[in-house]
């Protein structure tokens, strides 16, 4: 499977548009997934717009809901991502079926093994570089905790926080396999350009690993 762009969305920081605006955009850019991220969101808007980015990624792109398993399950994502305070990803495998997809955000090598460990499809080094972008995300870990976690674990590793089109291929060349990003795509005025520049970029820096 592709995560190489990963859209999160955010209608915090999107210039208006909305959660499915945003993944509509993103996808006909050439996002590979898209990830559905609101934590004041009530769960019959969540639903609702769960339900219709799930129609916009089907065949296109790959799409997971943060943090919310039952919604993630109702509207017919591929997966759930969660984090180190969430739902532990053994407690999630046990309740899904076999093709459900689940990604966890780590910070270092131990809590990366164990994601794997309990059945992990993915994880997210988070974050990469310090961001304003998640307000929860902490301080950035930098790319020497990305490349040994890269290589302590063989499901695909995503990076996100204060990723760039400046800084991709240098954490690329570090051994991330996809990269995440919120403000970089959803907070351009072209939603679309900017998720296909990113894409191009993201091609070239692999190319040249």
């Amino acid at each position: 499977m592709k995560y190489d762009l990963y859209v999160v969305t955010d209608e915090g920081l999107s210039r208006g548009k909305t959660h499915v605006e945003i993944a509509r955009e993103a996808v006909a850019g050439g996002a590979d997934v898209i990830q559905l991220r609101d934590k004041n969101m009530d769960s019959a808007s969540l639903y609702a717009a769960a339900c219709e980015i799930s129609k916009i990624c089907k065949d296109k792109a790959l799409f997971f809901v943060n943090d919310r398993l039952d919604i993630a399950l109702a509207a017919g994502a591929d997966g759930v991502h969660v984090g180190q305070s969430d739902l532990p990803a053994g407690v999630v495998r046990r309740i899904v079926p076999k093709d459900f997809l689940i990604g966890v955000s780590v910070g270092s090598v131990e809590e990366a093994e164990k994601a794997v460990a309990d059945g992990a499809d993915y994880v997210a080094v988070s974050p990469v570089f310090s961001t304003t972008s998640k307000s929860d995300a902490g301080d950035g870990h930098g790319l020497e905790i990305a490349q040994a976690i890269c290589e302590a674990v063989s499901v695909p590793v995503v990076g996100i926080g204060g990723l760039n089109k400046e800084n991709i291929a240098e954490v690329i060349k570090a051994g991330i396999d996809g990269i995440a990003v919120i403000s970089a795509v959803v907070s351009q005025e072209d939603i679309s350009a900017s998720a296909a520049e990113l894409s191009a970029i993201i091609a070239e820096a692999k190319r040249s690993v």
